[in-house]
């Protein structure tokens, strides 16, 4: 959160090979530091403090870097490919650490997994082509400010912004109660909701068709949350798991919906925009799943599950106008002339076509 507050707008305005290369060499350094011997607890949490302002910073480099590969109507193909690549790795990374754990010390595995990331290092640096900056001037936090405020000005990107953040986090909220629910299979649930998303994402990247995403983004929405008012009954392990994949089959909205935020935003802040959809997201992801336990002190865990997802249904609803008006908004940029807020003078303009003559 302190990152997307105060320096995202490296994200536009240092060469992406450059910036990568540093945020891996950063990694790399994070994880020898902590295989210190002796290293004090405090210490620890400050490295890992940095560790998270560098990677806040990161993902708008990679998300409009990757925007700025693909041609024009391929990002949600291309989010959605190193979407699944990215889970695949995460996969085979936590097997390897578990199997590391297994043979040599917590600190060796430190150790190995720092000398790994100085690889990444290396192969950001020789495997991706040069490219400037989006934008012109030196990174900042005065920057940053003024590139969020202008983001978040209008009622359209807001809208977006909203859907992507609150019904996510909330919906994560009753994933984090799985192991209450279900103590003995809440292993089944994790792999039944990560293996909806990995469906999910698939499906919206290669089978929906370009002019048709805007009409499955609500309906995706009310599909995330949906399932998981089932949880108020008691289920059986095979119906419960599977509520929770035909749930998780609606985080692919979040793929369309940032097509509709590059639409919306013009290219010399993209990558500030997109980190800050992936900051606030991982923000309102920690929130909602503070507030599901929290109700969950109360209230048993499907109860509290169900609850989560009715306030999910309502905020989707109550986003709905806001996004009908995100699709007749064209881009702007922040030198751009243009009100800073509601509808602008070519409103009747799709955003497609505007960010088409953009590009």
């Amino acid at each position: 959160m302190a990152g997307a507050t105060l320096l995202l707008s490296v994200a536009d305005r240092v060469r992406p090979r450059t910036a990568l290369t540093l945020t891996a060499l950063a990694g790399g350094a994070a994880g020898a530091a902590l295989a210190v011997p002796g290293m004090p607890l405090w210490a620890m949490f400050a490295v890992i403090l940095a560790l998270g302002l560098v990677n806040s910073v990161g993902s708008g480099i990679r998300y409009g870097l990757l925007s700025d590969i693909v041609p024009p109507g391929g990002y949600v193909l291309g989010r959605s490919v190193l979407n699944i690549s990215v889970g695949a790795m995460q996969i085979a990374g936590f097997a390897a650490g578990g199997v590391l754990l297994a043979v040599v010390s917590p600190r060796m595995t430190l150790a190995i997994g720092a000398a790994l990331a100085f690889v990444a290092a290396l192969v950001l640096r020789c495997g991706l082509g040069a490219r400037p900056a989006r934008a012109v001037g030196r990174p900042s936090v005065a920057a940053t400010w003024r590139v969020n405020r202008h983001l978040l000005s209008t009622r359209a990107r807001r809208a977006v912004y909203l859907s992507m953040w609150v019904p996510n986090g909330l919906v994560v909220g009753c994933e984090a109660l799985f192991v209450p629910y279900a103590p003995g299979a809440a292993a089944v649930l994790f792999v039944a909701a990560a293996l909806g998303m990995l469906f999910g994402d698939l499906a919206a990247g290669r089978f929906v068709p370009p002019g048709m995403r805007g009409r499955f983004v609500t309906p995706l929405r009310f599909l995330l949350a949906a399932p998981y008012l089932l949880f108020a009954l008691p289920l059986s392990t095979p119906v419960a798991a599977g509520a929770a994949a035909v749930a998780s089959v609606g985080f692919a909205a979040t793929l369309l919906l940032q097509e509709r935020l590059i639409a919306l935003t013009g290219e010399d802040v993209r990558g500030q925009a997109l980190g800050l959809q992936v900051n606030g997201m991982k923000a309102m992801q920690a929130i909602g799943a503070t507030l599901a336990g929290l109700i969950a002190q109360y209230v048993p865990a499907g109860v509290a599950m169900a609850m989560m997802a009715v306030v999910s249904l309502a905020v989707t609803a109550g986003l709905g106008p806001g996004l009908r008006l995100s699709d007749r908004v064209r881009p702007l940029s922040p030198t751009s002339p243009g009100p800073a807020d509601g509808p602008t003078p070519d409103e009747s303009r799709s955003p497609t076509s505007a960010h088409a003559r953009e590009r």
